[in-house]
């Protein structure tokens, strides 16, 4: 099973609470571009809403927003604008920042708030 397979179980509960982490993000004029760094690493990037020691958590998950990954250089300036074209609707889904041993990639993750 593919990383793109198994992330949607994976995360399955922590869906609402990712839910209402994007909608301040936009409600509070933080950005229109929040993201979430999905690992199982040690981070320094946004703000931490799991851990994954707790509870037996196979991932950690911070909140983040394109700006932080600009300022931070996990998007290079050049390509702001690539990435705002391919950005699908925040309330529609979750904009996954994925580290993993395959490496680190975006992922469009549909919401599903009443999971």
């Amino acid at each position: 099973m593919t990383l793109y397979e198994r992330l949607p179980k994976e995360l399955a509960s922590y869906q609402k609470m990712m839910g209402q982490a994007a909608d301040t993000i936009m409600d509070e004029d933080v950005s229109r571009y929040p993201i979430f760094a999905v690992h199982q690493l040690e981070l320094e990037l946004g703000i931490l809403l799991i851990q994954r020691s707790d509870n037996g958590a196979k991932w950690s998950i911070h909140a983040s927003t394109l700006e932080e990954m600009v300022t931070k250089k996990l998007v290079q300036t050049d390509r702001i604008d690539d990435f705002r074209r391919v950005y699908k609707n925040p309330r529609e889904f979750f904009c996954l920042f994925v580290l993993s041993d395959e490496g680190a990639q975006f992922i469009f993750l549909p919401r599903e708030d009443d999971v």
